[in-house]
Order: C-alpha cells, then structure tokens, then sequence
C-alpha cells in the first residue's frame, strides 16, 4: 500500500469506528436488559477508544477534531447502523441485536486482518492488528451475553447439565 492508501484505510477505519460506537450507543437505549444495556455500553467506549487509535495515527487534514467527528449525527443509512435502522423498525430485542453485532464484529476482524497484512508499516500495521484483537474480544464478550440472554448452557455448568 502507498501512502495515499494507507490514508484511506485508516480514515475508513475511523468512521467505521465511530459507525460501531454510534450502533452500540443507539442499541443500548433499546436493551431492556439491564447486563445487555451495559455491555453495549462498555462496547460503546471500546469503539471511541478505537476510534482515537486511528485518528491520532491519520495523516490526512480531513478532521481537524476528534471530538467534533466523533460527536457527528449516526448515518443511518450506512454501515453498522444500517441494519440496526432496520431491526429498529421491526422491533428490535436484545437477541436480535446481539446476533447482529456479533456478525459485524466477525466481520470487522476480518477486514480488519485483511487491511493489516497489506500495510508495510510496522507501526500503523500494529494498530490494524491491536483492533482486530480487540474486535475479537468484543465478539466474545457479545457471545456470553448472547448465550445468557438465550439461557445457553454456561460452559462452568458443562458437567452437571450432561451428567443429568
């Protein structure tokens, strides 16, 4: 990747991570549940925090503040939120909504990835790959929410529910 690639890659990032904060902000004030409202929550400051990540590493003069690009108004109609626009008009539940975060965080990690393994850049390539690492634990995190809201079998009751 040339610079003007790696520009772009890190300022699609950023907005990708300002569209996942804006997803988990807007599904939490939907969350009826108390542990999955918090859990969008904290997924909420993860992704500003990502977010920053890419900003302080973005070399382009497009966004002359943090802040102010972070604190934009949700595009509804791209990305993430998206297909939360969408489940909001059907109804959205928690189950719903953590399948779907699931699926864009798996997807995420993947481009993620993706993106790091073409950037030369040790240090900007560090970043692509501490995000996907995160991206993962976000995805676990979503999954034992997930498996509690579905009263799923926890993996520390394995032995008794097969034993019965």
């Amino acid at each position: 990747m040339n610079d003007s690639d790696i520009r772009e890659a890190v300022r699609r990032s950023l907005q990708t991570e300002r569209s996942a904060m804006q997803f988990y902000q807007l599904g939490a004030g939907q969350m009826k549940d108390a542990e999955a409202r918090r859990v969008f929550t904290v997924l909420a400051g993860e992704e500003r925090g990502h977010a920053e990540m890419f900003y302080k590493i973005y070399t382009g003069t497009d966004i002359p503040s943090f802040a102010a690009f972070m604190d934009t108004e949700p595009d509804n109609r791209a990305g993430w939120l998206a297909a939360l626009d969408k489940l909001l008009g059907q109804g959205v539940n928690e189950q719903k909504a953590l399948e779907l975060a699931m699926s864009n965080e798996q997807n995420l990690e993947k481009s993620l990835l993706e993106t790091a393994a073409r950037i030369k850049e040790p240090a900007v390539r560090e970043i692509f790959e501490l995000n996907a690492r995160e991206t993962h634990n976000h995805y676990l995190m979503i999954e034992a929410e997930y498996a509690r809201i579905m009263k799923m079998v926890d993996e520390s009751d394995m032995d008794t529910f097969v034993r019965e």
